[in-house]
């Protein structure tokens, strides 16, 4: 358990040991040798291991220039903004029981949120639309239960006040809706218990869904869930297009040669479209999406598969296939611009593609750096 549950103090001595040379300041650098980027340059942020195997968080340009790096204890996996895009929250690779909230402008140390005792968060979160409130995907390990962790981070010290039901097993991504009153939820379906790391211990009966939760009250206003056929086709992360469509990416669990559709789109009102890529390219994304992303003019999905080195491009509008692209261990992937995006991968490089029937463009590689499942663009208010 020591390796999962992680002490606040024991965090925060780590942080401070592995950021002394941060020398955290009331000026927009945050170290020597660390970019001070113009208000107007586009900052992306991601977890990260180094070539050493220590992990961080770090915060962008796409040419690869560092803004922030925080050091952390062990895998994160997503990072959340405020409405402003100035303060971030850095989730734990599930089961880990910690998060760090952060800003850009390093006129904050780092603060460790650590999931109270019996949970652990999934690796996701997302703020209120005031950003006094974030939500974070949690596992009631013991009763076997999805929550969303509610969280004040509106003082100097962030604190839990609360706590919802996702009515689901193993919630994951989440987002807020565009009228920033429910919040959807991807139950992935899969039971799993830090006494066991990450193995998957429902398999056979596994039920994922996709709940709209009132923001308020907690009341799951919308659920959905595929056919009982896909029912192993555990449902991990969205995006929302320009028309407020919800595209969730799936990992198969079923039997290897099975070629499931592994993306959908649904609505509060509407139930899940499923879409799959013609048969040659399906049989290269090994059953699984690492993630979803929607470009700034809301019209191009894309979603990233790892374990076949491949991104894939979607309209939005009618959930064609528009084309795929070769990226080796590509997972992070973020709107850049109305038309392109900014994918990271295992082997430090950056790169930009706003043509699926082009080569992507490398913009930057860091040598013995291996950027994690997610990137995300910074909104600045």
């Amino acid at each position: 358990m020591r390796s999962t549950e992680i002490d606040r103090r024991h965090l925060m001595r780590m942080l401070f040991a592995g950021s002394a040379g941060l020398a955290f300041s009331k000026t927009p650098v945050l170290a020597a040798g660390l970019y001070d980027p113009s208000p107007d340059e586009p900052l992306f942020a991601g977890a990260r291991r180094g070539a050493d195997g220590t992990h961080s968080i770090a915060v962008v340009t796409p040419e690869g220039f560092e803004v922030v790096s925080i050091p952390l204890p062990e895998r994160g996996h997503d990072i959340a903004f405020d409405p402003a895009g100035k303060r971030g929250i850095a989730f734990a690779r599930r089961p880990g029981n910690f998060a760090v909230m952060f800003d850009i402008a390093g006129t904050r140390e780092p603060h460790v949120i650590t999931a109270p005792r019996g949970r652990h968060f999934y690796g996701h979160g997302v703020f209120s639309p005031n950003g006094r409130l974030v939500y974070a995907t949690e596992n009631d390990y013991e009763a076997g239960r999805g929550l969303l962790g509610v969280y004040d981070v509106s003082g100097d010290v962030p604190a839990r006040i609360g706590e919802m039901e996702t009515g689901g097993i193993g919630p994951h991504d989440l987002l807020l809706s565009g009228d920033g009153r429910k919040l959807v939820v991807a139950n992935g379906g899969i039971l799993t218990h830090p006494d066991k790391g990450r193995e998957k211990l429902n398999i056979d009966t596994m039920v994922p869904t996709v709940v709209f939760i009132d923001r308020e009250s907690g009341e799951i206003v919308a659920s959905h869930r595929l056919d009982k056929t896909l029912h192993q086709l555990s449902l991990r992360h969205m995006a929302m297009d320009g028309a407020g469509g919800i595209w969730v990416g799936g990992q198969y669990e079923g039997p290897e040669g099975d070629r499931p559709p592994l993306l959908a789109r649904l609505t509060r009102e509407g139930s899940p479209k499923l879409f799959s890529a013609p048969d040659a390219v399906q049989d290269r994304l090994a059953n699984y999406v690492g993630s979803v992303a929607v470009n700034a003019s809301g019209e191009v999905v894309a979603t990233s598969h790892p374990r076949g080195s491949r991104i894939l491009y979607w309209s939005a509008a009618d959930g064609r296939y528009l084309g795929a692209q070769d990226v080796a261990d590509g997972c992070g992937v973020a709107a850049l611009d109305e038309t392109g995006f900014l994918i990271s991968d295992g082997r430090g490089g950056l790169s930009y593609s706003d043509d699926p029937a082009s080569t992507p463009a490398a913009l930057s590689l860091s040598a013995g750096i291996a950027w994690d499942n997610h990137l995300v663009a910074v909104r600045r208010g």
